[in-house]
């Protein structure tokens, strides 16, 4: 149950001031009481004194007949029980009772204190008056001895009415003070609490957007100086959430302009924005709150989306919506885990593409028959023209086998680019692949004085993949070693790392300055475009080494210093 701050402040003051009337009623009683039995003692003490030459007289004279009729008299007059013992024990004198009926007193703990030479003092009940009583135990000395005990006695229950009436007053007083203080600890307990009471409501109208809430005390006490603050707090928050405001209608608007569809999810997959782009792709007009599965039903779109919740890892994949083709790029937002997910129009770009390659792949079907009816008309006249036009032939032929190659390599490339391409994937060995690779280049290499070994390390794994394209792709790399290589060694090393094979191939050519790696896997782009031109290439060869390696979802980088070598470095999985 949850209790108000008035509740537990009131509390608290009432607990401590009934901890404090009650133990000043306990206490002080006590204390009262301990002084007044100490106040009788001392009178009883000072009216022993005072009988005591009286009653030595009475022992010297041996009348202590006489002498408790003495005692019994003063006794009744002065209200107080007056006993005489002597030395064995034997009463020889009593106020209240016979004293030759009454049993021995001297091991009573006054009387025995008295004949120590001590004045006693007991608080005891008494088993011959059967009460209550204090006394007090005086010795009477003679010639340096004690003979006698003069004891007198008080009851208690005269001292206990008075003390009971003293202790109905104490009460009066402590109920009094009790209400009093309570009184005192509600208004000041209420005083506490109100202005908490006012701020608490205003922190309510603040968080229901009233922020022209304000705090007003008369005090000038910390209360005071919180009120001061706290008004201070909400001027600072209206400006702020004034600011946040206008950002936020600012960022809306720039999201709203944005032509790429936005959208931001939470980690349960609900939509927390979509700008008005997303909207027109999903065909719909609010998407806000809703799941992303009912706003996109793709099943790639959500594949994507899952991944990368999974991986908590951008991701980025080229989807179809309806008719049209977007690159989808989500990306987690923070520690919450939300995703921001951004969709880039590509039909367009997917068209031009689709165009080009169109228009790449008819233009090499067409050029491909013309072509080879040139080359086979050229060595038919090369059989009967003369020595001289043999130059010009052979001319024509180099040019005319050099345009096949690129047909072919365009064809193949768009082969490759083509999504709907068919490979057929098995399970096999790259070092067994590579041998029949290297056999291809054994007698180039061993002519230009180069080099030629693969290193392969122990148990590495098999890999799933096309062998044809595989194939293609390694004669297209090891050819540019060779070619690019005067003088020195082509190295092929194998080797496992993690759950992918990394071939590298590193040679000690030419190498390629820096400013063309980022472009040397472009189509038809080439380093030295007149060495290639004089060594048949056709700029194709590594657009095709990236589109195979894209096919198995590898991975292919170059790392080359101008004149001292080029390694290619390709990791393949082992497993897809």
């Amino acid at each position: 149950m949850r209790r108000s701050i008035f509740f537990k402040v009131f509390v608290a003051f009432l607990m401590v001031i009934a901890i404090l009337a009650l133990s000043f009623l306990f206490f002080s009683y006590r204390e009262i009481r301990n002084f007044y039995l100490d106040h009788q003692a001392q009178n009883l003490h000072k009216i022993g004194k005072t009988l005591e030459s009286k009653v030595t007289t009475y022992l010297d004279d041996g009348r202590t007949g006489d002498l408790d009729v003495f005692v019994k008299r003063l006794g009744q007059e002065i209200n107080v029980r007056i006993t005489v013992v002597d030395g064995g024990g034997a009463v020889l004198a009593d106020s209240d009772e016979d004293p030759e009926s009454m049993v021995n007193h001297r091991f009573r703990p006054e009387i025995a204190t008295a004949f120590n030479g001590e004045i006693g003092r007991s608080l005891r009940f008494s088993n011959t008056v059967k009460e209550d009583m204090i006394y007090v135990g005086l010795p009477i000395k003679k010639e340096g001895e004690i003979p006698y005990v003069l004891r007198l006695s008080l009851y208690i229950k005269d001292v206990n009415v008075l003390l009971h009436s003293l202790r109905l007053d104490i009460g009066r007083i402590v109920i009094l003070v009790l209400i009093l203080s309570l009184v005192g600890a509600y208004v000041f307990s209420k005083s506490i609490t109100k202005p908490i009471k006012e701020m608490q409501e205003a922190s309510r109208r603040i968080a229901g957007g009233d922020f022209g809430t304000k705090i007003s005390i008369k005090k000038t006490d910390e209360l005071r100086s919180l009120a001061d603050s706290f008004n201070y707090m909400s001027d600072r928050v209206k400006n702020l959430f004034m600011e946040l405001n206008a950002q936020t209608e600012k960022m809306n608007s720039i999201l709203s302009s944005i032509e790429e569809g936005i959208v931001s999810l939470d980690r349960e997959g609900a939509v927390i924005f979509g700008n008005e782009s997303f909207k027109k792709i999903v065909g719909l007009e609010s998407v806000d709150g809703k799941f992303y599965w009912e706003v996109v039903r793709n099943p790639a779109f959500q594949e994507l989306v899952n991944s990368a919740l999974r991986q908590r890892k951008k991701q980025f994949e080229e989807i179809s919506i309806g008719n049209r083709s977007f690159l989808c790029n989500v990306n987690l937002l923070g520690i919450k885990d939300d995703l921001i997910v951004t969709l880039y129009d590509t039909t367009k770009t997917k068209d031009v593409e689709q165009i080009k390659q169109d228009f790449i792949s008819n233009a090499s079907h067409e050029l491909r028959t013309p072509l080879t009816s040139i080359k086979g008309y050229v060595e038919t006249l090369e059989e009967e023209c003369s020595k001289n036009s043999k130059e010009f032939l052979e001319i024509i032929k180099r040019n005319t086998d050099r345009l096949i190659k690129i047909t072919d390599d365009l064809l193949y490339l768009s082969e490759l680019e083509e999504k709907k391409t068919s490979a057929v994937f098995e399970e096999m060995s790259l070092v067994d692949l590579f041998k029949n690779v290297i056999r291809l280049f054994e007698k180039q290499a061993k002519d230009k004085g180069i080099k030629l070994e693969m290193k392969a390390e122990e148990s590495l794994p098999k890999i799933r993949g096309d062998r044809f394209r595989l194939e293609q792709m390694f004669i297209n790399i090891l050819d540019n070693a060779v070619k690019y290589t005067e003088r020195g060694r082509v190295d092929i090393s194998l080797h496992k790392k993690n759950d992918c094979v990394n071939v590298m191939i590193q040679d000690t050519g030419i190498g390629i300055p820096e400013e063309h790696l980022s472009r040397i896997f472009e189509r038809f782009y080439v380093v030295d475009k007149s060495r290639s031109r004089k060594l048949g290439g056709t700029g194709l060869g590594l657009s095709i080494v990236k589109h195979i390696v894209q096919l198995h979802k590898g991975e292919v980088r170059v790392k080359s210093d101008p004149g001292e070598g080029t390694v290619l470095t390709i990791t393949l999985p082992t497993t897809q």
